[in-house]
C-alpha cells in the first residue's frame, strides 16, 4: 500500500475534506449503517494500514503504521484482544488460518515478522527486500509471496521454514499481490508500469504480463473474485476500478472511485465490492454477473482508506485514524439488502 507522507493534523485534515467535499455534496449514501460505539484502538492518533480477517478464529488483525503495532481485535466480542508491538512502520498484514500465522511487513527494518494465532507474539522474523507491503499466500507450495514497493520484487518466503528462498525481479514498484485458487498463480501489480503480472509460484518465475489500457493509471489495489473469475484493479492515479476478466485478462468495464482508491474488500455472500481511499471516499458495489453497479459513494472519514468485510456476519470494518484525537475502529453492518 502506497505510503504518502503529509503533514497531520488539522490543517491536513481541512485540505483532505475540502478534496472531498464534491463528493460529499453530490454522493449517495452508503448502503452501510454504523454500529455504535466505535472501538477505540491502541496507539496514537496516525495512519493504519492494511487490515486482514481469519474467519475461523474470529480474529481482526490491523496494521497501525504510525505507531508500530499490530492490532488484534476479537469479532465475537468485537474487542480489542492483544497488541502486537515493536513492527516498526508496518504496512501489510495476512492472516492465513490454514497454517494458524499472521504475517507482518515490517517495513521500517524491511522485515516480516511471523506471529502465532495461538500465542499472539512474534515467533519469527524474515528478510524481506527493500520495501515490504502487501502479501499473498500460495498454500499448494507454503509459500508467501511480500510486495516489495520500491525495491520493485516480489520476495518469497517458505512459511514451514520462515526463510526467503526466492527474489523475483518485477520491472518496477510493486502495488498488491494475490492468489488465484483457480490457476493456481500469484498475481500482481506492478504500478509503474500499468500491468498485472502472473507468476508461477512451482517455479517462482513471472510466467505472463498482462498490460492494462490507458483507462487505468498506477494500478495499485488488486482483488480476485476466483469463483466468478473476476478480478478488480484499483487505479490510484486516475481513481478508477477495472474489472478484469481473468479468462482472457480483458477489461470488461471502467468504474469511478474515490481519489487515491487503495483497499479493496469483497464479501463474496452479498457479491458487494468496497473501495476505500485515501480521500476518504467510500464507494461500495453490488456485482450482478460481471457487471458492477454503484450503490453508493461517500466521503467516511479523513484518510479512510482501509477496509475489511467479515463473510460470515458481513459486517465491514474500518480503522480511522483521528476521531476526536483517538484511532478507533468503525463498525457498520449492511442495509438495502434485497429479500
Amino acid at each position: 500500500m502506497t505510503d504518502r507522507v503529509r503533514a497531520r493534523g488539522w490543517v491536513a485534515a481541512l485540505i483532505a475534506a475540502a478534496v472531498a467535499l464534491p463528493f460529499m455534496a453530490r454522493g449517495t449514501d452508503l448502503p452501510l449503517k454504523r454500529v455504535e460505539p466505535d472501538i477505540v484502538l491502541p496507539g496514537g492518533a496516525n495512519r493504519f494500514d492494511y487490515e486482514s480477517i481469519d474467519p475461523q478464529r474470529h480474529l481482526l488483525f490491523i496494521s497501525h503504521l504510525g505507531s508500530n503495532l499490530v492490532i488484534v481485535v476479537d469479532l465475537t466480542t468485537e474487542r480489542v484482544l492483544a497488541t502486537v508491538r515493536h513492527v516498526p512502520a508496518v504496512h501489510g498484514v495476512l492472516a492465513v488460518p490454514g497454517i494458524g500465522e499472521a504475517f507482518a511487513s515490517a517495513t521500517g527494518l524491511n522485515r516480516l515478522e511471523v506471529i502465532s494465532e495461538k500465542s499472539l507474539r512474534v515467533i519469527a522474523q524474515a528478510p524481506a527486500g527493500v520495501y515490504p507491503d502487501g502479501m499473498a499466500y500460495a498454500p499448494d507450495v507454503h509459500e508467501l509471496f511480500i510486495s516489495d514497493e520500491h525495491g520493485g520484487t516480489e520476495t518469497v518466503i517458505d512459511t514451514r521454514t520462515h526463510r526467503r528462498i526466492a527474489t523475483i525481479a518485477m520491472g518496477g514498484h510493486v502495488g498488491n499481490s494475490q492468489y488465484d485458487p483457480v490457476t493456481r498463480q500469484i498475481f500482481a501489480d506492478v504500478q509503474t508500469r500499468d500491468q498485472v503480472v502472473a507468476i508461477d509460484p512451482r517455479t517462482e518465475r513471472i510466467v505472463r504480463r498482462y498490460p492494462l489500457p490507458g483507462t487505468c493509471r498506477h494500478d495499485h489495489g488488486l482483488l480476485i473474485d476466483a469463483p466468478a473469475r473476476l478480478a478488480f484493479v484499483a487505479c490510484d492515479g486516475n481513481a478508477r476500478v477495472l474489472v478484469v476478466d481473468m479468462s482472457d485478462m480483458r477489461v470488461l468495464s471502467v468504474h469511478k472511485v474515490g481519489n487515491d482508491p487503495d483497499v479493496l474488500a469483497f464479501d463474496p455472500g452479498l457479491h458487494r465490492l468496497y473501495v476505500a481511499s485515501e480521500s476518504g471516499v467510500v464507494t461500495v458495489f453490488e456485482l450482478e454477473g460481471k457487471r458492477l453497479r454503484v450503490l453508493g459513494r461517500k466521503f467516511l472519514a479523513y484518510e479512510a482508506h482501509s477496509v475489511a468485510v467479515d463473510p460470515v456476519t458481513h459486517r465491514v470494518y474500518f480503522p480511522l485514524q483521528n476521531i476526536n484525537g483517538r484511532g478507533v475502529l468503525r463498525v457498520m453492518a449492511p442495509t438495502n439488502l434485497a429479500p
